[in-house]
């Protein structure tokens, strides 16, 4: 990979990662779902006193396991970041896949947590679970072709994914 290239890429990585680490802070107790939920007024003006996310309630065990989960989620993005920055465009693939794609949903214990879930948190799961896989296709094309804007496309329709779901729900 040419110099000149690594460079956007580590941009746009390092303003992925801030964008959903904000989103995380902002409501440090979300969760993911799985849902495509209308985002809230509050959060599409940015507004944090007036947090009017939709609080889900789970018990206890299963709150703390689906707070990892979103952890790890996060750590994953973050990791494929890494991977498309050097240039392993299948390595950013297989951990899309395994750690985040439609091949993920019994790591993450999907079937325990999707009956707690509104419908529309449902929804915003499937379609994150979804856009992972669609990125582990494109990235491995990456892979083949060089052109890395379909990729980066993709990881980004996925963040942003995450930071809908996050911007409309709560877990408490």
């Amino acid at each position: 990979m040419h110099k000149h290239r690594r460079t956007p890429l580590l941009i746009l990585a390092l303003a992925a990662i801030s964008l959903v680490v904000s989103a995380a802070e902002s409501g440090h107790d979300m969760h993911h779902a799985h849902g495509a939920a209308p985002m809230p007024p509050a959060a599409q003006a940015g507004d944090a006193a007036a947090d009017a996310r939709q609080f889900v309630a789970y018990p206890p065990a299963m709150r703390a396991h689906t707070l990892a989960s979103m952890r790890d989620h996060l750590k994953t993005l973050g990791e494929i970041q890494q991977a498309m920055a050097r240039g392993a465009y299948d390595q950013a693939a297989e951990l899309a896949e395994q750690r985040l794609g439609m091949s993920s949903l019994g790591l993450h214990g999907a079937h325990e947590s999707a009956p707690l879930m509104p419908r529309g948190m449902q929804q915003a799961g499937t379609a994150m679970h979804r856009a992972a896989s669609q990125f582990a296709l494109v990235a491995s094309n990456a892979s083949v072709t060089g052109d890395l804007q379909p990729a980066l496309a993709s990881l980004a329709r996925l963040t942003q994914t995450c930071v809908a779901c996050h911007a409309g729900y709560r877990l408490h």
